[in-house]
């Protein structure tokens, strides 16, 4: 095929194959690209026309891609992210007037702690344009990222789609909250003595914390295991719990009194917050402006 041979072409079937690549749904396809279930289905005939290949397989609930489709996603996806990159770069971006959709992922500590004042200053600067925040982790960002329900995440991460960009954030310690009016710092000793609260996603029972206190000979005893920090100040309020939680988490959850966070009686050590972004949108003049607020909001305050 030569370029002449393009004008035949219409781009929805490449968005459409794309996304059915991702999804290997033609249900979740149609919800993803707001389309009826028939047009998705009439644009697979299609697909299958043009590359004189059946593309997709049924196997009980999914759809697999042939391997002819999964060679034209290699080269399809980034050919879609230059095309996407060179039309965002063409468009001007006014904050002030814009009402722009931006979809954000963050992880839970990071929308309880450092959310709210970057909507502060994004409903400051850009008051038409509209939040979609999504719930992620170091497991749910690939896939968020890869199929274009987020543009952007805050989380710590591991492995990214290729295309994807990453920075660092901030570096965080962890901080030792309690409610108790005891005074003075707990030691080791009453540390692994008391009942500890930890807020896993997940459900799980340990963390990094045990991982720390195993290498000192020691074991802490978890009697409170919730999915989010927000209510965390109230279910440790009159009790003798203790949780350890991210420096900015513990900052915010001390700022409404009633908690009072120290420093851990042993050595952690630190981890990274990270920024990461669709490569597609790298140059995009909006995404870059949010991005920029992220890192003035969310990232590490002896960086501003």
């Amino acid at each position: 095929m030569n370029r002449n041979d393009l004008r035949r072409l219409d781009l929805n079937l490449l968005i459409v194959f794309e996304t059915l690549m991702h999804e290997r749904s033609v249900t979740r396809a149609a919800e993803k690209l707001f389309l009826g279930q028939p047009a998705i289905s009439a644009a697979l005939a299609r697909l299958r026309t043009l590359f004189d290949d059946p593309l997709f397989v049924r196997t009980g609930r999914s759809m697999e891609p042939t391997p002819r489709a999964q060679e034209i996603f290699a080269l399809l996806s980034p050919a879609l992210d230059s095309i996407s990159t060179a039309v965002s770069r063409a468009a001007d971006f006014d904050p002030a007037t814009s009402k722009a959709v931006f979809r954000i992922g963050l992880s839970d500590d990071v929308e309880f702690a450092l959310l709210p004042a970057l909507l502060r200053r994004l409903r400051a600067e850009a008051p038409g344009v509209v939040l979609v925040i999504r719930r992620t982790n170091y497991l749910m960002m690939p896939g968020l990222l890869a199929s274009g329900e987020i543009s952007v995440g805050v989380a710590y991460t591991e492995e990214l789609p290729a295309n994807a960009k990453r920075k660092v954030l901030r570096r965080s310690k962890a901080k030792l909250l309690r409610a108790d009016t005891v005074p003075g710092a707990l030691s080791l000793e009453d540390y692994c003595a008391r009942p500890h609260a930890l807020v896993s996603y997940a459900g799980d029972l340990t963390g990094f914390i045990d991982e720390e206190l195993e290498k000192v000979g020691c074991k802490r005893h978890v009697v409170l295991a919730v999915p989010q920090f927000n209510g965390l100040a109230s279910l440790l309020a009159e009790t003798d719990i203790v949780a350890s939680v991210p420096d900015y988490t513990a900052a915010a959850l001390t700022a409404a009194g009633g908690l009072r966070a120290e420093e851990l009686p042993l050595e952690t050590p630190s981890f990274e917050l990270h920024m990461a972004w669709r490569g597609a949108q790298d140059n995009d003049p909006a995404e870059r402006w949010l991005r920029s607020r992220i890192q003035m909001f969310c990232g590490d305050p002896d960086s501003l």
